[in-house]
């Protein structure tokens, strides 16, 4: 799940929603797996650039800590995230959002045949981040990928050629439809998203309405008034079943959130 709009408390995002993220650790209806309980992570912007993260191996349901802070967090920007994981270690470290400088990223999905794939891949991560890399997860060298790409100076470029780097290796070692992800990533300021799978069915992905429209269509659901004019919501699946609120987003697609501007795109991978 990844917000921006006004400040608000982070606990009214994660617990309040009835379908909240935590409520999809335990009982996902869209995703690949149902229960989702191989750590989990938050990520939030403050006063300075930098975010704040706190991560953990326990099930989301089950840390009384998150509740702690989350009561305490209020942010414009935040970022959640339940794993379940694909087959690297359940370890802090490979747990969602991760950060680089004052970047964040989440990514559902895997790439397949990451085994085989692994070593070129991570031989093409820019030298100077190389270091950075504190994981053993997909996820995370796809992130650093992005960053060598030229993430921040144009996401939707750089992930383009992050994800056309992948499939190439990913031909060059047989693997058949060697990228499913959808993915969030923010700067701080605006917020990108992708939807893209090689063999074009991909995990579900959803934004939300404006909230102007839906408060219209739903003037009886208390939590829309709390909501600012400017919030606007990405997620894995709709964290509340309200007719008129979400829209799917599509098959290939990208897009961006940012203050005052909403825009989606097809998003095509660039091949090395």
């Amino acid at each position: 799940m990844a917000y921006s709009g006004e400040p608000i408390r982070a606990e009214d995002l994660l617990f309040r929603p009835t379908h909240s993220l935590i409520d999809q650790s335990l009982h996902s209806q869209l995703g690949a797996t149902t229960t989702n309980g191989d750590g989990f992570g938050i990520g939030w912007y403050g006063d300075g650039p930098r975010p704040s993260v706190f991560k953990n191996t326990e099930p989301a349901w089950n840390d009384r800590n998150l509740r702690e802070i989350a009561g305490a967090v209020r942010t414009s920007l935040f970022f959640a995230h339940v794993r379940a994981s694909t087959g690297t270690s359940v370890q802090r470290s490979n747990c969602h959002p991760f950060r680089h400088g004052h970047w964040l990223w989440m990514h559902n999905g895997a790439l397949r045949g990451f085994r085989q794939c692994k070593r070129d891949l991570m031989t093409a991560v820019d030298p100077l981040l190389f270091a950075d890399i504190e994981g053993s997860t997909d996820s995370e060298l796809l992130f650093f990928l992005a960053l060598t790409f030229g993430l921040v100076h144009d996401p939707f470029e750089a992930v383009a050629r992050a994800v056309g780097l992948v499939e190439d290796v990913g031909r060059a070692h047989e693997v058949e439809a060697p990228v499913q992800m959808t993915v969030a990533t923010t700067d701080g300021e605006s917020m990108w998203f992708f939807r893209y799978s090689t063999e074009r069915q991909t995990r579900s992905l959803f934004y939300s309405n404006d909230v102007a429209k839906v408060r219209a269509l739903h003037p009886e659901v208390k939590a829309l008034r709390a909501l600012g004019e400017e919030a606007r919501f990405v997620v894995s699946e709709p964290l509340r079943d309200l007719p008129g609120a979400w829209n799917e987003v599509q098959e290939s697609s990208a897009g961006v959130v940012r203050l005052g501007h909403d825009e989606t795109r097809p998003f095509e991978p660039v091949a090395p």
